[in-house]
This record gives structure tokens, C-alpha cells and sequence, in this order.
């Protein structure tokens, strides 16, 4: 299968390189030092799970010329989205599907303002990974797979097609029937870990083991499990206690790809994440408090460190 990578970083690189590994003719859209080293010697997972690099893979800067794409992982961070779609409109043909797997909860709505709505499959990405030096991904927990799913909730072929090519490929792919929910029950946890540890600078193992930092695990989840539903996303009663047992069984030293932005001095999805729950609990009336200061904190890091007045 013809496959195209926008955006090679932990996550596009990670499931990138597992379906290359598998044989598929992968190209991975870059750019700097990463690709340089993508181009010289190829891509190398490493982790817990074992290490292994994958030589010969396809990567450019430009994707303008790539024809015959069947399947476009979208994986850039949030607020490359209307540049990365400009650089790739070119390459999404009548029969792409273009599954994006960026954070947050609106990425489709995003991406469908800019590309053909039609090609555009929501999914979501469960793995801790990160670009560790140029050319070589580092992934960190046990997490390893895909949920996407039709907007409609419809079956459709070309998602039973790439389920299979992903299980093939060594791990996990659901078809989610109601894709909205999905999304927001990973949300659930990824607005309230990114907020954590980028507020505190300080791992799962020392966030979730905190019995006042733990409190605050428990207001965040609440606040996004109100603004769902005000939205009219009605997610299992039990998706609280699952959220928080997932944030508790993270390893140890793990950080939301968020703080390791913040630790790097790059942009923040922060207003995709906790901004964008505050912005949608004002909409609809949920007070959302603990993220309202999440938001506040780390906003003035949104486009990266921000200058030290003299």
C-alpha cells in the first residue's frame, strides 16, 4: 500500500515505521535535521519493547510530487494544520484517505475547512513517543494502536482495508462506530496528563501518586467529561474511573508530549487541549476552573518560550 507520513515525529514516526517495517511503501514528509537523518540511514524505533530500524524509507520535504497515495497518516502538531494541509492538497487525491491523528477533539473540523471533506477519517493514536535525536524515535510505554472510524459511523471498506494492513503491521486497529465518542474518551486523559505535567514539570510517577496532584487528576476529568456531555457527546459512566486508572498505570518517568515542547522551548498545543476546554465551557456553562488555569499557566509558552524582559 501506498502510504504518506505527514509529520515524522513520535507518533507519525512510530506507526510510520511499523507499517514500513511490514513492507509498505512508506514516505515520511520532514524536514531539518530529522529528515537529513531519515534520508542518510533510514528511521530506528527504540524502546521497551525492543529496538529496530527500518532502512531505506522514503522522506522528502515536499509532498507535492507523490502521486498514487491510498493512505495519508496526518500527524503534524495542531497548529501546523493549515500549513501542512496547503502542502500536501497537491497529493490527496479523489481516493486518499486521509486519517488524521493530531491531539485534540476538532482536528477533522479543522482539516475538512482546508481539504476535501470526503477523504477525511478521524482517528486517535494511543502511544508515548518522541522524537529522541534525528532519525531515531524513542516510544515508552506498552501503548500501540489506532481507533479511527467514518464521521457518519458508517462501515466502509477503505477502514476495513487499513485495519487490516495495521494489524498485519504488529499492532492494534479498531473501528470505532461512533468515532466523536472515541475521541473524547482518549481526551479525557490526554487534556488532563498534558495539563499536569506540563504545569508541574514533574512525571506521571510523581503526578498521579500525589494524593493533592491526584485531586486535581480527578477535577480535570470531571471538567472534561461536563463539557462532553454539554456538548452532547455521552460517554460511559465509567469512563472517569478508566481515565484515571490509565493516568495511574503510565510509567513512571512518563511526560505528556507536551511538557517535553515545553522542556524544549518549542510551541504548545496547550490551546487544543486545556484552552480549548475552557473555551468550550464558556460556550455551554460548564465552569471549568482547573483548566481555565492550566490554560493560563502554560498559554504564555504557546508559540514557544517566550522572551525574558530585560
Amino acid at each position: 500500500m501506498r502510504i504518506v507520513v505527514v509529520g515524522a515525529g513520535g507518533v507519525g514516526g512510530y506507526f510510520g515505521g511499523l507499517l514500513a517495517r511490514a513492507g509498505h511503501d512508506v514516505t515520511f514528509i520532514a524536514r531539518g535535521a530529522h529528515l537529513a537523518a531519515m534520508r542518510a540511514g533510514g528511521l530506528r524505533l527504540t524502546g521497551p519493547r525492543g529496538d529496530f530500524e527500518v532502512a531505506g524509507i522514503g522522506a522528502t520535504d515536499d509532498g507535492a510530487g507523490l502521486a498514487g497515495v491510498e493512505v495519508m497518516l496526518f500527524c503534524v502538531k495542531c497548529y501546523d494544520t493549515a500549513a501542512a494541509a496547503r502542502a500536501i492538497a497537491p497529493t490527496v487525491g479523489p481516493e486518499t484517505m486521509l486519517l488524521t491523528l493530531q491531539n485534540g477533539v476538532d482536528s477533522a473540523e479543522r482539516l475538512g475547512a482546508l481539504l476535501p471533506p470526503a477523504g477525511i477519517v478521524p482517528g486517535a493514536a494511543f502511544v508515548s513517543a518522541t522524537i529522541a535525536a534525528p532519525g531515531v524515535i524513542r516510544y515508552t510505554s506498552a501503548m500501540s494502536s489506532l481507533v479511527f472510524g467514518e464521521v457518519d459511523g458508517r462501515p466502509s471498506a477503505r477502514c476495513d482495508t487499513f485495519r487490516g494492513i495495521c494489524l498485519e503491521a504488529g499492532f492494534e486497529a479498531t473501528i470505532a462506530p461512533d468515532i466523536g465518542v472515541a475521541l473524547w474518551s482518549k481526551f479525557v486523559a490526554l487534556a488532563t496528563n498534558a495539563a499536569l505535567t506540563g504545569v508541574t514539570r514533574q512525571p506521571a510517577g510523581i503526578v498521579y501518586r500525589d494524593a493533592r496532584l491526584r485531586a486535581l487528576a480527578v477535577r480535570s476529568i470531571d471538567e472534561v467529561i461536563a463539557v462532553a456531555a454539554a456538548r452532547g457527546v455521552r460517554l460511559d459512566p465509567g469512563q472517569a474511573g478508566r481515565s484515571l486508572a490509565l493516568l495511574e498505570s503510565f510509567p513512571p518517568d512518563m511526560y505528556a508530549s507536551l511538557f517535553h515542547d515545553l522542556d524544549r522551548g518549542r510551541p504548545l498545543e496547550i490551546g487544543y487541549l486545556s484552552g480549548l476546554v475552557s473555551r468550550l465551557g464558556a460556550t455551554t456553562g460548564v465552569a471549568t476552573p482547573f483548566h481555565d488555569f492550566a490554560y493560563a499557566c502554560l498559554g504564555p509558552y504557546e508559540h514557544g518560550r517566550p522572551e525574558q524582559p530585560s
